[in-house]
């Protein structure tokens, strides 16, 4: 390769690297399958987040939602938490053995934009969703949400 060149296409790397989306930082995400599987175990409710790279909303809600301290405690202490990349080729196993790609679990859940904050029962039927860029008090009612809900449906007989 030129010198040229590689002076060019370092800048591009750089940037492209700048807007990478990662799940938040210090948060116990793991891929779909595996929380799908600690969901069901331990009786929790799911929390899926449908990324991807390059989502600057993504990036912003890591930033100015997900780094607050009491999101960070109840979602954590709540949910059993996945990280998907609704864009990846990544297979993961379903828990009735089907597999399939991050693409198409994003596809089934109609993450067709980015970010796409979804709350699944361990059987995996939606209870909730969030979509685009959120706030830290969007990520407190939403779960507020759930927890009642929760609450309802064990105070039911």
């Amino acid at each position: 390769m030129s010198r040229r060149f590689l002076t060019l296409l370092l800048p591009c790397l750089l940037w492209a690297g700048g807007v990478f989306a990662d799940p938040p930082e210090h948060y116990p995400f793991v891929p779909f399958d595996a929380a799908m599987r600690a969901a069901h175990d331990e009786g929790r409710v799911l929390f899926v987040y449908f990324g991807r790279y390059g989502c600057g909303y993504c990036e912003k809600t890591n930033k100015e939602a997900f780094s607050d301290a009491d999101v960070r405690a109840r979602y954590a202490g709540h949910y059993a938490l996945a990280y998907v990349d609704a864009e990846s080729g990544k297979r993961l196993r379903l828990p009735s053995g089907e597999r399939i790609t991050e693409r198409e679990l994003g596809t089934r859940y109609d993450a067709f934009v980015t970010p796409v904050f979804t709350f699944l029962t361990p059987g995996g039927k939606v209870i909730h969703r969030l979509i685009g860029v959120q706030r830290i008090e969007d990520l407190v009612a939403a779960d507020d949400q759930v927890q009642k809900g929760i609450a309802r449906l064990a105070a039911t007989p």
